[in-house]
């Protein structure tokens, strides 16, 4: 029993250690190189652990954000201190969380492989979130599961998720791509098979968005770090003013944290500081996914000959250009739109998480040009808007708040949020 406990303390509650170990795994099958297989493993480690760094960077601005707008729209502002949080929840449950993707890829095949579903689903890093926001979703709905359950109900609910995803999105990626080589694997399905339908209701397919030239002092909206930066510095610096200007006894609290700096300054380098959070992230899902996903690719195509490979959103943004940021301007109108609508309608401060706008409205921008041309294209965007801004909003105060709200401000995306409560429902189901 020292030794059951000894093994389930330091390998499996350990989840840097357990990702290593199914990596390592994967990579040994291969017959990779001593030199790969210790490179590999190493670098999928570290890169884990990055992402809870990058997590607290993240966490530490919002915590100036949330109050900040919270004071502007007159609420009552929410404190991190009530929830469990990335990292401790990380700490907790991150080794179920880690078994469960490793399963649920496992199911994925044996679907691909015995069934007409012959998607294979290679987008590392959403498989890594979205695994982590429906096990936030399942323990803040039932926090005393046992771990097997818990790490069985996640792997069939993953399983399942990404083999059908690519395929209910397929038809539609025909249209985008003009072959049928490769699908689309990413959590913007839903917004994008949306918009290619209201693009086709509500659109002109005659006005390709193709056919107009973009200027190129808008070529900066093509890279996610800067646009983060740059609207949650605009954003920032507009709270600041506003509180600066309304004064008043919970602005000076606010004030009062940056000290002997000046307050505008102060809320700039907080932008700055969260858009580095994200770049922190995204550097540890880069390093941990690069090793994740050749092992998980490596079992597959053994498994699964002739599997189409179901990938990252940016393989559709080649096939439509102009669209993608077309489809990101939607998204962000869509975002400042209902940022207000949330704030003085349902008291809650909406996060318009860049990334997510960025890469979800883009990738609805291309589906809705490919049926709907340019308005098409802006009505994708818009519609990502409204399922990130309302889906956060529904998920953050009903459905994950004692667990991980905070990664679901920035982390979470459209299939999540539209599918977050019947994961809730079957979690009340069969707990």
């Amino acid at each position: 029993m020292e030794i059951i406990q000894w093994i389930a303390t330091n390998i499996f509650g350990v989840p840097a250690i357990l990702l290593g170990l199914i990596v390592l795994l994967g990579l040994l099958l291969q017959k990779k190189s001593t030199s790969q297989v210790i490179t590999g493993t190493f670098k999928a480690m570290i890169g884990f652990l990055i992402i809870s760094a990058g997590s607290s960077i993240i966490t530490g601005a919002l915590t100036v954000f949330e109050p900040m707008w919270a004071e502007v729209f007159g609420l009552e502002s929410n404190t991190f201190s009530n929830y469990m949080g990335q990292e401790a929840f990380t700490t907790k449950y991150g080794a179920a969380v880690t078994l469960a993707m490793f399963i649920g890829f496992l199911i994925n095949v044996l679907l691909a492989r015995f069934t007409k579903f012959k998607y294979i689903y290679l987008t590392g890093h959403m498989m890594f979130w979205t695994t982590m926001v429906f096990a936030g979703v399942v323990v803040d709905t039932k926090t005393d599961i046992p771990f097997w359950g818990f790490v069985i109900f996640l792997s069939i609910i993953m399983g399942i998720y990404w083999t059908f995803q690519p395929a209910i999105v397929q038809p539609f990626m025909r249209k985008v791509t003009g072959n049928d080589n490769i699908a689309l694997g990413h959590t913007s399905a839903f917004a994008a098979v949306l918009a290619a339908l209201l693009g086709k209701w509500l659109g002109n397919k005659e006005n390709d968005s193709e056919k107009i030239k973009m200027p190129k002092g808008l070529e900066f909206l093509r890279d996610s770090n800067v646009i983060t930066a740059l609207t949650m510095g605009l954003l920032f610096c507009v709270g600041a003013v506003i509180l600066l200007i309304n004064g008043g006894t919970g602005a000076e609290k606010i004030i009062a944290n940056s000290g002997d700096q000046n307050f505008i300054i102060y809320s700039i380098i907080q932008s700055f500081t969260f858009a580095a959070g994200i770049a922190v992230v995204l550097l540890g899902v880069k390093m941990f996914i690069g090793e994740m996903v050749p092992a998980f690719n490596g079992i597959a195509t053994k498994l699964v000959p002739g599997a189409k490979p179901a990938l990252d959103c940016p393989v559709v943004f080649p096939y439509a250009p102009n669209a993608v940021i077309l489809g990101f301007l939607g998204a962000f109108a869509g975002a400042l739109i209902w940022l207000v609508v949330l704030g003085y309608s349902v008291a809650y401060v909406f996060v318009p998480t860049m990334i997510v706008l960025f890469f979800h409205g883009a990738t609805a921008g291309v589906f809705g040009n490919s049926t709907g041309g340019v308005r098409g294209a802006l009505i994708g965007g818009f519609i990502t808007a409204t399922i990130v801004s309302w889906g956060q909003y529904i998920m953050v105060t009903f459905l994950i708040g004692s667990t991980i709200p905070d990664t679901a401000m920035w982390a979470a995306d459209t299939d999540m949020f539209i599918l977050s409560a019947f994961i809730k429902f079957l979690a009340q189901l069969f707990f």
